[in-house]
């Protein structure tokens, strides 16, 4: 039997960044997570095969669009938006992701 348990990022989802996570998800992307790193900070995450090849300018000129349909306060929030093509989910703005450092706030 395997004791796994869930990535520390996963208690900070709130209904917010549910909300988020289900816009970016209609739009197809492989997957969306988001948590709320603390009071005035969401952070964002999306992989998908179709960001291969791609800047990260040109990642975010898919996102934004769709961002933009949210509450101006959860846009205001969003200080982090993480992109990855699936193969680069070993870099370390990932790995900040899954682990988050402590906030000072």
């Amino acid at each position: 039997m395997t004791n796994t348990s869930a990535p520390v990022w996963e208690a900070k989802r709130t209904d917010e960044t549910r909300n988020v996570e289900n816009l970016l998800r209609q739009d197809g992307f492989d997957r969306v997570d988001a948590y709320r790193y603390n009071l005035a900070s969401i952070r964002v995450r999306v992989i998908d095969r179709r960001f291969e090849g791609l800047s990260i300018e040109e990642r975010d000129a898919r996102i934004e669009p769709l961002l933009a349909q949210l509450p101006e306060q959860t846009q205001a929030d969003i200080m982090t938006l993480f992109t990855f093509a699936p193969d680069e989910l070993g870099q370390p703005l990932n790995m900040e992701f899954e682990n988050p450092s402590p906030s000072i706030l």
